[in-house]
């Protein structure tokens, strides 16, 4: 798929959490998935995956559950990921997506079981309102409170989806939730990936959640992961590197981050920033308009498909072996970026005289 036709946000939110799970469900599979598709010569080659990428194996039931630091815990499939803390209290849970489902309840349970303490899950924080981090958290039941900020609670009220209820707690810049000792800093600094997404900074054991802007590892998600906001993902890794932590859950893919995946995912951007600046001057237009005549979208997809090839393929020869499959979705990335930078910063805007 070209990169300037590249669906709309709403496909992609309608049918991401289906197809994130396929993964995970492979894994379980025993790998009948890969098999069907080695037979498949006709599939394109991608570079393989760097194994700094790639975190610990999901054990048989299509899981890991590892310690963060200290009383905190997270979670994976291999392609989801959420975390939780076990207090003298109970446990609050952050997240819950459906690919990893009741997953969640048994790594909690392994844990509890093994360290003597609650296995009862009192809270769950909501990141931000998107299904595929919330829709299991309707398995936990409702007597629990459920966290997160007041515009998670009205898009969840405008979807009307069972599997997820809507936060009984909210607030609007900051929140210090307190639970069983634990001391839990809950902050909303502008749009980014949704207008909702917030930051969870757990300071006493050294961590951040931010989920849907990087993806440790990897470069995002098709179409810069779906970003409503971009200039506003774009500023996120900075707002969150103001932020004492060595411990990161992005939410996708199979390992934690580090400060320097953030370093290098915002410089991955910011090459990508500078390509389509670049691009915006030095691709001509006058070729695709003067061969497609009075069909205008026919040019414009043209001259944007090579606007974008431009800006990417220096980031996706930079990248390759560096972040994981930037040869698949560095393309499709661009083309966000390279609207955003025409029609949010105004970039390449020409006054006809």
């Amino acid at each position: 798929m070209s990169s300037s036709s590249t669906p709309n946000r709403r496909s992609f939110l309608a049918g991401g959490a289906a197809i994130a799970a396929v993964p995970a469900l492979a894994t379980v599979a025993g790998g009948a998935f890969a098999e069907a598709a080695a037979a498949d010569d006709t599939l394109p080659d991608y570079a393989p995956i760097p194994p700094s990428a790639l975190g610990p194996a999901v054990n048989a039931q299509g899981y890991f559950v590892g310690r963060l630091e200290k009383n905190l815990y997270w979670v994976t499939d291999g392609t989801y990921q959420a975390a939780f803390l076990t207090t003298k209290d109970g446990v609050v849970l952050f997240d819950a997506p459906p690919t990893i489902g009741g997953n969640l309840q048994r790594a909690i349970d392994q844990i509890a079981s093994a360290n003597g303490v609650s296995n009862k899950v009192t809270h769950i924080v909501y990141s931000h309102h998107h299904a595929d981090h919330l829709g299991a958290s309707s398995l936990f039941g409702r007597d629990v409170v459920r966290v997160g900020h007041t515009e998670t609670k009205r898009l969840l009220a405008r979807d009307n989806d069972p599997t997820r209820p809507v936060p009984d707690e909210t607030f609007e810049t900051r929140r210090t939730l307190r639970v069983g000792g634990e001391r839990i800093d809950l902050a909303w600094h502008g749009t980014n990936h949704t207008p909702d997404n917030i930051y969870i900074h757990l300071p006493k054991h050294d961590t951040l959640i931010l989920v849907d802007i990087n993806l440790p590892g990897w470069v995002p998600f098709a179409g810069f992961n779906i970003n409503e906001d971009v200039p506003g993902s774009i500023a996120a890794p900075a707002k969150a590197l103001t932020y004492p932590w060595k411990h990161y859950i992005g939410g996708h893919m199979g390992r934690t981050g580090t400060r320097q995946d953030m370093v290098v995912y915002q410089q991955y951007v910011a090459d990508l920033v500078d390509g389509v600046k670049k691009a915006l001057v030095a691709v001509d237009p006058t070729p695709f308009f003067t061969k497609y005549g009075n069909n205008t979208w026919a040019a414009v997809k043209t001259y944007q498909d090579a606007q974008v090839d431009y800006a990417a393929a220096p980031v996706i020869k930079k990248y390759t072996g560096v972040l994981a499959a930037a040869d698949v979705y560095t393309a499709s990335t661009a083309f966000l970026i390279l609207e955003s930078v025409r029609l949010d910063s105004g970039v390449g805007s020409q006054v006809h005289p």
